[in-house]
């Protein structure tokens, strides 16, 4: 018999305390619950209230590093703001790319893939690296200044809370995989401050049907979520607009049409753009592969000195809402709207598809807001309507683009209620949403998520319908864990 040393010695103690206690802990528990019905819904309850914490110290952290690394390099003195500008995205790049090659490959993306990948084929599992390295390299790269969003990634961090609930909980697969949609559904109700948009969401793209016990485990967990961060952030919307927003004369129709077509063009060019660098960087292999984030977050920052140098807005590097509350309340020009939305575009695609941590859902929105805007400004100058309407089509165009990329049509006007208190839009938003909706999916048959996921040669059985062979290149030899 080999005798543990002394430097085994006090971590096996330290393993063996937690496992004793973990032991008391599940002892306690089926004590007070023996059925796993009633575990289920305890933990259900638990993980709303976790997953609203840990989306709260996820936004928090990222507010945190914007305004170390993105604001002090904006304001940096003389000629210098450019290089730092420049610097700050192509650095949190770098950081990112050697954690997620070396630490927490699975971090990778945007965060629902991962999640769909993880209910369908794992039972629910998301595992505690995946989780915190999402947190940590997500909330870096964002927060240095890449082009990306913090709702997809919450979604992930939120599965793993719920993920992590249910091992300890000791539930079945079948439980377990029902708290995957439980943190699906809790993490976009703390993003958005839209507990009902993340239930219709978390029933459009990952459950599917009408499972009665995970459907009402999704509505508690949303609504727990959502109270959390209600109580730690304010209960406010997202975009803080005096006013409401209304179909004020019945001619801006025609427009509003219109605008369902642009943004269905735009959604198809994000897509097809995302997917084609996104191969391009799969080819790139004589630059190693935790260096493409850093290329893609320096030609992100490049496009935002180009922002700043001829309109003084950001919002193509870090946090976008602030320059697209402007563009809701009609105070951006339409060619800072145009320009906007094409670099916003472009930004993105190299942010995410250069291999980096973060979402698509807040960029697609900064895209529908630019181009809605843009079209506002053609309503007032055709049918002089009161410039007030500019940023009515700012709105529409949010929920337009989402749906044209998203594919989750209820998902895409509940949403925009949710976060701009635009309920006097229905007509339309539903008339933008379905026609970019529609006309997206007659381009492009397969949405992007599954598109991203046929990229890595992953097919999941509840996906979307068959894939053109067209879409999307099929690249062999990607793993479950590396898949991104």
């Amino acid at each position: 018999m080999t005798l543990p040393t002394a430097e085994q010695l006090p971590k096996q103690n330290y393993w063996a305390g937690l496992q004793g206690l973990y032991a008391h802990f599940y002892a306690w528990l089926l004590r007070r619950m023996p059925s796993e019905r009633q575990r289920l819904l305890a933990v259900t309850i638990v993980a709303g209230g976790l997953c609203g914490l840990a989306a709260v110290a996820f936004h928090v952290s990222i507010m945190g590093l914007e305004i170390l690394f993105i604001d002090r390099a904006n304001a940096a003195s003389g000629h210098s703001w450019i290089w730092w500008t420049i610097a700050c995205p192509a650095i949190g790049g770098l950081v990112a790319g050697v954690g997620l090659t070396y630490f927490a490959p699975a971090a990778a993306g945007s965060g629902i893939p991962q999640v769909k990948v993880a209910y369908t084929l794992r039972n629910g599992e998301v595992t505690v690296r995946e989780t915190i390295g999402k947190f940590v390299l997500c909330a870096l790269q964002i927060g240095s200044g890449a082009s990306l969003g913090l709702e997809g990634p919450t979604v992930q961090v939120c599965a793993g809370v719920s993920s992590m609930l249910a091992r300890l909980a000791r539930l079945g697969p079948r439980n377990s995989r029902r708290l995957a949609s439980v943190g699906m559904a809790a993490g976009i109700a703390a993003a958005f401050n839209a507990p009902i948009a993340a239930v219709t969401f978390t029933l459009e793209e990952l459950i599917g049907d009408l499972d009665q016990t995970m459907l009402s485990g999704v509505i508690v967990a949303a609504a727990l979520a959502a109270v959390v961060e209600h109580s730690v952030l304010g209960s406010n919307p997202v975009f803080h607009v005096q006013g409401n927003f209304t179909l004020t004369k019945s001619s801006s129709l025609v427009w509003y049409a219109v605008l369902g077509l642009l943004a269905a063009i735009v959604s198809v060019a994000f897509t097809d753009s995302l997917l084609a660098l996104r191969a391009w960087f799969r080819r790139l292999t004589r630059v190693p592969r935790w260096v493409h984030p850093a290329i893609g977050g320096a030609a992100t920052g490049g496009m935002a000195v180009v922002a700043l140098a001829l309109f003084h807005l950001n919002g193509i590097a870090g946090d976008p809402y602030k320059t697209l509350t402007l563009a809701l309340t009609g105070k951006m020009t339409v060619t800072a709207m145009a320009v906007f939305c094409v670099l916003k575009l472009a930004s993105t695609v190299s942010s995410y598809s250069s291999g980096g941590s973060g979402g698509i859902f807040a960029p697609s929105l900064f895209m529908g807001a630019m181009l809605g805007g843009a079209v506002g400004y053609l309503d007032v100058m055709v049918f002089h309507h009161s410039a007030d309407s500019i940023g009515a089509f700012a709105v529409v165009g949010m929920g337009a683009v989402f749906a044209g990329i998203v594919r989750a049509p209820m998902t895409s006007v509940l949403i925009i209620f949710e976060m701009t208190g635009g309920y006097g839009l229905v007509l339309p938003l539903m008339i933008a949403n379905m026609s970019a909706f529609a006309l997206a999916r007659h381009w492009r048959r397969t949405p992007v998520y599954d598109a991203l996921l046929a990229q890595d040669d992953i097919y999941l059985p509840h996906g979307g319908g068959p894939f053109d062979q067209g879409d999307i290149e099929h690249l062999p030899g990607m793993d479950l864990d590396t898949a991104h």
